[in-house]
């Protein structure tokens, strides 16, 4: 696709595990500015916090998108560190059920894999309050893409 990014992610030593720093360093303007941290990097559980303050919708509440976004950047690495360093992916498909919000304090959001293939990848991220009350429940699917060599 053209303005296609085909750079490699660089996130901590290429011969050792990816680390929640290496992460935490090298999230994009979103996930920064929504105060999104990286606290568990796991191939098998990726885990990340988010503060309340600052992402709410009018009402004060926690706004549905910021949960959106914390699933997706949750989701997107998953599937980055599984495709890594051959492939990197694509978000194509996300659906989040909303089961309560918060006015206050910071949510936490686990993900897992569900599906781990060679093109596709489904993760499950669920995403609780700071009493560990579920408050949503997001499946995203991405596409895995080949990195191609930089065009001339």
């Amino acid at each position: 696709m053209a303005g296609e990014d085909t750079t490699h992610l660089e996130v901590g030593d290429p011969d050792g595990p990816v680390t929640a720093a290496a992460l935490n360093g090298r999230l994009g303007p979103l996930s920064a500015g929504m105060g999104i941290r990286f606290t568990n990097a796991d191939a098998a559980r990726l885990e990340a916090t988010m503060p309340v303050a600052g992402n709410t919708q009018p009402f004060g509440l926690l706004h549905g998108g910021a949960n959106a976004v914390l699933a997706e950047t949750l989701g997107s690495v998953a599937a980055m560190l599984h495709g890594a360093p051959l492939r990197y992916p694509v978000g194509i498909e996300l659906n989040c059920s909303h089961h309560r919000s918060a006015r206050q304090g910071s949510v936490h959001g686990v993900c897992t894999p569900l599906s781990l293939g060679r093109s596709l990848t489904s993760h499950v991220i669920s995403i609780s309050d700071d009493d560990g009350r579920l408050m949503c429940t997001a499946r995203l699917t991405c596409m895995l893409r080949e990195f191609s060599p930089p065009r001339g």
